[in-house]
C-alpha cells in the first residue's frame, strides 16, 4: 500500500488510540471494559494478523504464520492494511451517531516507530497511546495460567521470554516517543482489574474521551 498524499481518515472523523503493553499486561481485558464504557471499537492487530493466516485464499496467511511463529514482526504494510480496512468496514456498517467521532482503540499497535509514523502518514494521525505498563514477572505468570487454557502456540515459556525481549527492543521506543510530545497515558498495570482500569479511565478522561 503506497503512502498517499494524505491519511485515509481524518482526526475529525475518528478517534484512535493506540493501546500499547507487554504481552500479559492485560490489555485484552481493559479493552473490553473501554469498548462497553467509551463506545470504542476494538481492534486487536495480533486478532486481525491470527485471522487473515486462517483466511481461505489469503495472500498473506503463510507469511504471517511464519512471522508470528518465529516471533518476529509482520511487514508493517500488512498490518497498517488489514487495520485500515477494518476501520472502512466497520464505519461503514456501524456509522458514528451525528455530531460524534467513531472511536478506535488499536490494541498491540504500533510495534515499532515506523509502523507509527506509516500508519499516521497513511491511516490517520492519533489521539494518544494508552500504555499498560508491567514487570516482566507478572506478565510472565498471567501468560503461563492463560496458556493452560487459550491454546495459543505463543503462550509457553521461551515464547513469552522472546515476545517480552522484543516488546522493549521495539515498541518501547514508540511509547518513549509519543511521551516526548506529551501524547502517553502511562498506567501501572500490576493491581486489581479494577484497579488498573480506574486509572485507564482518569488517564484518558483528563485527556478529553468521556463516557459515552
Amino acid at each position: 500500500m503506497a503512502p498517499t498524499s494524505s491519511p485515509r481518515f481524518s482526526p475529525s472523523e475518528v478517534t484512535v488510540i493506540f493501546f500499547l503493553g507487554g504481552p500479559g499486561s492485560g490489555k485484552g481485558t481493559q479493552s473490553t471494559n473501554l469498548v462497553r464504557d467509551y463506545g470504542f471499537v476494538h481492534l486487536s492487530a495480533g486478532d486481525l494478523l491470527r485471522a487473515e493466516q486462517l483466511r481461505e485464499g489469503s495472500q498473506y496467511g503463510a507469511m504471517i504464520k511464519t512471522y508470528i511463529t518465529e516471533g518476529k514482526i509482520v511487514p508493517m504494510e500488512v498490518t497498517v492494511n488489514l487495520l485500515s480496512n477494518a476501520m472502512r468496514e466497520s464505519l461503514d456498517n456501524n456509522p458514528p451517531a451525528a455530531g460524534t467521532k467513531a472511536r478506535f482503540l488499536i490494541d498491540g499497535f504500533p510495534r515499532k516507530l515506523d509502523q507509527a509514523v506509516f500508519f499516521e502518514e497513511t491511516v490517520c494521525p492519533s489521539e494518544l497511546v494508552l500504555f499498560l505498563d508491567c514487570p516482566e514477572d507478572v506478565m510472565e505468570a498471567r501468560l503461563l495460567k492463560r496458556g493452560e487454557t487459550s491454546g495459543r502456540d505463543d503462550d509457553n515459556a521461551e515464547s513469552i521470554r522472546k515476545r517480552f525481549r522484543t516488546f522493549v527492543e521495539t515498541s518501547m521506543p514508540v511509547v518513549d516517543d509519543f511521551e516526548a510530545k506529551g501524547k502517553v497515558v502511562k498506567v501501572q498495570a500490576t493491581g486489581s482489574v479494577e484497579e488498573v482500569y480506574a486509572q485507564v479511565k482518569q488517564g484518558i478522561e483528563e485527556r478529553g474521551v468521556h463516557p459515552r
